[in-house]
C-alpha cells in the first residue's frame, strides 16, 4: 500500500481521468420552458401515452423526477419527440399540480395507499342491480373515496332488466345522490343519452367490481372499444377484463371518462372519518358540540340532538353513520 507524507500533494494521488465520481454533481435541474403540455391517458409498465395536442405520445418519466409516480388524469410537460410516430419516444420532465387524487388501499389493514386517477371531478359507481347482486357496501366505500376527494358522487345502475332499481334508491335517498338507471336494450340501440348529460363537462372516473358491465357501458359511451367479459354462472363474480386505466374522450371533446379495472375490495386505510361529515353540510355544524374526537356515533354525539331540534333529517344522520362505520369493516360483512 502506498503511504503518502503529512502534506500530500496532487502527485501523490493517483487519480482516474473523467472518473464518474470526480464530476461535481449540480442541484440544478433545466427549467424546460419549452415543454409541451399533455395528459396521461394509459401507463403501461413504465410506458406512459400522453396526448400531446390531437397527437397520443409514448413517453417515460425523466430521471430528474425521482420517484414522483404519474397516474392517468396527470397533466404534465413533455419535451423529445412529440410527432406520435411509431418507435419514437419523449420524456416526461414534470407533473403539474393534481386538482383531486382519488386514491384506495388494497384493504383497511394495508397501509399503502394507491393512486387511481388524477384531476377527475366526478365518480361514476357502477353497479348491477342483479348478475352479480349488488353490493351496498361496496358503493358506500366508494362513496366515502369520493367524499374524501371531493369528488361528485354518479351512481349508475346498470341491468335494470334484470331486477328493480327502486329498492337500492331509496337505501340512498337520503344522501340526494344523482343516479342514472340504465339496461341492456340501452347499449344495444345506443340509448345512453342520459347518461352523456350527466358527464357532458366533467371528467368522470368510472369505478366499479367485475362483472356490473362497467366496461360495456364505457364502450357505448365513447369511439373506442375495450374488452369485456361475463359473470361466472357458478360464483357471481365478472372476470377482470380491464387491466389498466385508461382515458377516453366523450365525442365531440364534450368530457373525459377514465375506466379503471374492476375491483373486489375498496381499502379505505388511508381516509380520515373526519372528511366523511364534509359531504353532509345540513350535519356538520351540529358537530361543533361534538366532544374532541368524536366518531358521531357514540352516546356524547351532538349530532343526535342536533337532529331532534329540526335541523335535519334523521335518515342523513343514519347515512353518515353507515358511510363512516364502512372505515371500520369490509365490503362483505
Amino acid at each position: 500500500m502506498r503511504r503518502y507524507g503529512k502534506n500530500p500533494d496532487e502527485d501523490d494521488v493517483r487519480v482516474r481521468p473523467n472518473a464518474k465520481g470526480n464530476r461535481p454533481r449540480s442541484t440544478i435541474r433545466p427549467k424546460h420552458e419549452d415543454a409541451a403540455e399533455g395528459m396521461v391517458l394509459t401507463v403501461d409498465r413504465g410506458r406512459l401515452t400522453v396526448l400531446v395536442d390531437d397527437r397520443e405520445v409514448v413517453a417515460m418519466k425523466a430521471r430528474e423526477l425521482g420517484r414522483k409516480s404519474m397516474v392517468v388524469g396527470d397533466q404534465v410537460a413533455v419535451v423529445g419527440d412529440l410527432s406520435g410516430a411509431k418507435d419514437t419516444l419523449a420524456r416526461i420532465v414534470r407533473i403539474e399540480p393534481r386538482t383531486s387524487v382519488l386514491r384506495r388501499t388494497a384493504d383497511d389493514d394495508d397501509p399503502f395507499e394507491r393512486v387511481v386517477v388524477a384531476n377527475a371531478d366526478q365518480l361514476a359507481i357502477v353497479t348491477a342491480l342483479a348478475d352479480p347482486e349488488p353490493r351496498p357496501r361496496m358503493i358506500d366505500r366508494c362513496l366515502v373515496a369520493a367524499f374524501d376527494a371531493d369528488l361528485k358522487p354518479l351512481l349508475v345502475l346498470t341491468k335494470s332488466d334484470l331486477a328493480p332499481a327502486a329498492p337500492l334508491l331509496e337505501t340512498y335517498g337520503a344522501l340526494d345522490l344523482a343516479y342514472v338507471v340504465t339496461n341492456r336494450d340501452d347499449f344495444l340501440t345506443g340509448g345512453v343519452d342520459q347518461i352523456r348529460e350527466r358527464l357532458a363537462g366533467h371528467v368522470t372516473a368510472f369505478v366499479g367490481h367485475s362483472g356490473v358491465g362497467k366496461t360495456t357501458l364505457v364502450n357505448a359511451l365513447v369511439e373506442r372499444q375495450r374488452t369485456t367479459g361475463s359473470v361466472n354462472a357458478v360464483t357471481g363474480r365478472g372476470r377482470h377484463t380491464t387491466t389498466s386505466a385508461l382515458a377516453l374522450p366523450l365525442p365531440g371533446d364534450t368530457g373525459w371518462v377514465i375506466d379503471t379495472p374492476g375491483v373486489r375490495s375498496f381499502g379505505l386505510h388511508h381516509i380520515d372519518p373526519s372528511r366523511v361529515i364534509h359531504a353532509f353540510p345540513d350535519l356538520e355544524p351540529g358537530t361543533e358540540e361534538c366532544p374532541r374526537g368524536c366518531s358521531h356515533d357514540e352516546p356524547e354525539c351532538a349530532l343526535d340532538a342536533w337532529v331532534a331540534a329540526g335541523h335535519a333529517e334523521p335518515a342523513r344522520l343514519d347515512s353518515l353513520r353507515r358511510l363512516l362505520a364502512t372505515r371500520e369493516r369490509r365490503e362483505g360483512d
